[in-house]
């Protein structure tokens, strides 16, 4: 009878809490949020490459050159760029889980609108709306998963979320390429704008997590000095990076579904197809390989991110480099070579991605990726299409002139795009020499910043 006493009292003191919490533990379970926020990031680059696929099509029927294809994502990333400073500010302040079902809702509706353009200036328009609405979203889901997960579990989570790039990528040409070759392409706008009906709610529901919740230290920082994020020797390291890797990810998103239709001859439908079942392959692998090494590295020595993603930079320049080498109708090689070279780059964002959390303080995370995102979208993935669409557009007058046409033929263009893609691999070796030197300031910046988190807030 005692024995049972005693059992009751303890139920009383200790009350059955799955009992009592069961409709509110599972919204702030780290793992739930964590899907969540992966799923909207899918979106996210879903709708961003979506008129990848499409270029061809589009080209077609409003007579556009490379260089005004590749401005259609240069305008986008320019606007996306500067706004996303001011959000990265109100992420660190305001509620991240309403500023980005905002930034959803503007998003797919100027996705969906792209469909609706009858001509070149309004999808440009259309376009710079969508990147209003995108640039809400890294500066949250970062910000936000740094508060769920510890520093030895980051760099598999921000891996995870970060899973989404070539995953919004390769669904966006598995399903918008033969949508748009059965149905038109701007059925496969209105496609790629639906998923915001269900994913809005289910952000809504979940519970944001106390700023500065994963970390062991006093305090999550001081709030007053959020611009001292400049003054981070790594910071500008990585920032360079970030120009470098986005300028041959969003290079290889506008003209990499064109390089194989013109050069080895697929049809929309196909490169759309091929496109996406490999950098959905590369992007597992890519993820994995990211997020073990970052968590590995950072118990092995405290530059080990920036040098592991230094490695695979480094790798992928020479498979880039023999992609572009391979001869007409080669696709195959073609393919695979680009899409592994893609993976390795693709690791970048679950090593560095972490190290920036590892540099800076949580009070300053939304901050520090936001003049994170605008630098290296100024200087590096706005040029990154509209350059390669320029040097496509020279090289292709040059190879018709060399063949004596007073026109650009199909096949010259076809010429002057295979040159213009060996930017892709010159640029990953300079990414892999930045990653290096960045590495050799981190142990100071981790030092520095542990100091900060020890004053009180």
């Amino acid at each position: 009878m005692g024995t049972s006493e005693a059992a009751a009292r303890q139920a009383v003191a200790s009350p059955d809490r799955s009992a009592v919490e069961p409709a509110v533990s599972w919204r702030s379970a780290p793992g739930v949020a964590l899907g969540v926020l992966f799923a909207i990031n899918l979106l996210n680059f879903y709708d961003r490459q979506s008129l990848g696929p499409l270029i061809e099509p589009i080209r077609k029927e409003f007579h556009l050159t490379d260089t005004q294809l590749g401005l259609l994502g240069t305008i986008f990333t320019i606007l996306y760029a500067i706004v996303g400073v001011p959000f990265g500010r109100l992420t660190d302040s305001r509620s991240r889980k309403k500023l980005l079902a905002l930034g959803m809702m503007v998003w797919s509706t100027l996705t969906a609108a792209s469909g609706l353009a009858v001509s070149y200036a309004m999808l440009l328009v259309t376009r710079l709306g969508v990147g209003v609405g995108e640039a809400v979203c890294a500066p949250v889901g970062t910000s936000w998963i740094g508060d769920l997960f510890p520093v030895t579990q980051r760099s598999r989570a921000l891996a995870f979320f970060m899973l989404a790039v070539p995953l919004g990528t390769g669904l966006s040409y598995i399903v918008s390429g033969p949508v748009a070759q059965a149905f038109g392409w701007r059925a496969a706008l209105w496609i790629a704008a639906a998923p915001v009906v269900l994913l809005a709610p289910a952000l809504l529901v979940l519970k944001e997590p106390r700023r500065g919740a994963s970390e062991s230290h006093l305090s999550a920082g001081q709030h007053g000095a959020a611009w001292s994020v400049v003054k981070i020797p790594t910071l500008w390291w990585i920032t360079v990076s970030g120009a470098l890797i986005n300028f041959n990810l969003y290079a290889l998103g506008t003209f990499l579904p064109a390089f194989l239709t013109r050069v080895h001859g697929l049809t929309v439908a196909q490169s759309g197809l091929w496109l996406g079942v490999g950098s959905m392959l590369a992007g597992f692998l890519a993820a994995a390989m990211g997020g073990v090494m970052g968590d590995w590295a950072i118990r092995w020595r405290k530059n080990g991110r920036m040098l592991a993603a230094s490695g695979a930079a480094l790798a992928a320049a020479p498979l880039a480099f023999w992609s572009v080498m391979q001869p007409a109708g080669s696709w195959i090689a073609t393919t695979a070579l680009m899409c592994a070279a893609y993976g390795l780059l693709n690791t970048y964002y679950g090593t560095v991605y972490s190290c920036i959390h590892d540099i800076v303080a949580p009070a300053h995370r939304g901050t520090a990726m936001s003049v994170y995102f605008m630098a290296m979208y100024l200087c590096g993935a706005s040029f990154g299409p509209v350059i390669t669409g320029r040097l496509s557009d020279v090289m292709a007058r040059r190879a018709a002139t060399m063949a004596g046409s007073g026109v650009i033929t199909e096949a010259a263009r076809a010429a002057g795009l295979q040159q213009a893609m060996f930017v892709i691999p010159v640029l990953s070796l300079g990414l892999a020499l930045v990653l290096f030197a960045g590495s050799r300031t981190v142990a100071g910046d981790m030092a520095a910043r542990d100091s900060q988190l020890q004053r009180p807030s």
